[in-house]
């Protein structure tokens, strides 16, 4: 366990780097350290505190979470439905920019939904990602201008791209009020922003606070009510066309998992097993991680039908917003 150093910026919240804030409730990460979920009383993002050190940081984001070889997951049919899901979001954001364009995609991952981009047209795809075994993987995408870092001024000109996308990537970033700015410049009027994150406004985070799967410490550093996100964009310039809730790629998954993590006393056990961390799980015992893999692939079906519901509600576990430019 690496203990937190105590300083200024404590408390500082993971938006807008105010501190005034109010403590929602605690949580561990999978290597046992503590921390708070604060509510920013400025700009009202929820966000992780104190904030993790950059040796946290690099500890979250070792070989282990990319996992392990070509693919993330061992289970090649876990891998070839998110290529699934991949392919129907490069579908819907093709579908709003006509047979080509220039796309970004900040987080971009292994870069297989680049790839997807890539078939639907004459598309020049971009992408930024985490240096780490996904990067490794994306370079290899054939076409792909890959970034390893962040979004920086002067990475584009001025209103250069068609689409910038992010998909469960906004809630890792250390600058996300300065990465929002600079999608403003770079995006052209008219052009597409795809944004999908964690809805801590959803039914999964109040009923399972610090459990939750989706809080997932200290990679989440920030979080936003869908409706607060939605006031700051059209604010900023940014108009509505798609708004979704319901998610089975996502929210099943974060309801399986979630309840595991109040059963267990290590969070992220199942997911973990699925992604082939042994070192991990090594303290379960065969028929433990082996109920927990039944669970998953027995309850699937229920907890897909009480996402939809959950969804009619706005409550769904993700959020996913496809905005325009005005």
């Amino acid at each position: 366990m690496l203990t937190h150093k105590k300083n200024d910026s404590e408390n500082a919240c993971g938006y807008c780097k105010q501190r005034n804030s109010a403590v929602v409730y605690h949580t561990r990460d999978i290597f046992g350290d503590d921390y708070r979920i604060n509510k920013c009383n400025i700009c009202s993002a929820y966000f992780l505190a104190p904030q993790p050190s950059a040796q946290q940081l690099a500890r979250a984001y070792d070989e282990s979470y990319y996992g392990e070889g070509g693919e993330k997951f061992k289970d090649g049919l876990i891998e070839k439905m998110l290529d699934y899901f991949g392919m129907k979001r490069a579908r819907m954001i093709c579908g709003h920019l006509g047979n080509k364009g220039r796309i970004l995609d900040i987080g971009c991952g292994n870069g297989k939904f680049l790839s997807f981009v890539k078939k639907q047209g004459d598309f020049e795809i971009y992408g930024i990602e985490k240096e780490g075994g996904s990067a490794k993987r994306a370079a290899k995408i054939p076409g792909i201008h890959l970034k390893t870092g962040m979004l920086e001024r002067n990475d584009f000109a001025a209103e250069s791209l068609d689409a910038v996308t992010l998909f469960q990537v906004f809630e890792h970033l250390a600058e996300p009020q300065q990465t929002i700015e600079i999608i403003i410049e770079i995006l052209k009027r008219g052009g597409v922003l795809a944004i999908s994150f964690p809805n801590i406004g959803s039914f999964q985070s109040c009923v399972f606070k610090g459990k939750w799967l989706h809080l997932d410490p200290p990679r989440h550093l920030f979080f936003f009510d869908p409706d607060d996100f939605k006031k700051k964009m059209s604010a900023f310039g940014f108009e509505m066309i798609r708004e979704k809730y319901f998610s089975v790629e996502y929210n099943p998954f974060g309801m399986q998992q979630s309840l595991l993590n109040c059963i267990l006393k290590k969070r992220e056990v199942l997911y973990e097993t699925l992604k082939g961390n042994k070192e991990y799980v090594k303290e379960f015992s065969k028929a433990n991680l082996l109920f927990q893999n039944l669970f998953f692939k027995l309850s699937a079906p229920l907890f897909i039908i009480s996402d939809a519901v959950e969804s009619a509600f706005r409550k769904g576990a993700t959020v996913e917003f496809v905005m325009k430019k005005k």
